[in-house]
């Protein structure tokens, strides 16, 4: 029976050991905040073209915000969102 080398350790010592921590964390957090979007934008009935048009943008860019694979979004776009749904970014940086 062999051992597994990762036995006992935490998810994210794997995640680091194997270089990829960084990526995963980044996708995980593009992935909640366009979750978090699209919820505001069902609350609050506002169609992907009305959000484009109050963030003074393309409906395409709107769907790029809402795609949870596409890690390329902007502080910008994060932050005309945001205010285009009453809303402010909060961004805090905390011990690794």
């Amino acid at each position: 029976m062999s051992k597994n080398k990762h036995r006992g350790d935490d998810f994210r010592d794997f995640l680091n050991e194997e270089g990829i921590l960084g990526e995963v964390e980044a996708r995980a957090l593009k992935q909640a905040t366009s979750l978090q979007i699209a919820r505001l934008l069902k609350e609050k009935s506002v169609t992907k073209a009305e959000m484009a048009a109050r963030m003074k943008t393309s409906r395409a860019a709107v769907d790029r915000l809402l795609d949870a694979s596409n890690s390329s979004v902007t502080l910008n776009t994060l932050g005309k969102a945001a205010r285009a749904l009453g809303r402010k970014v909060k961004i805090e940086l905390v011990p690794a």
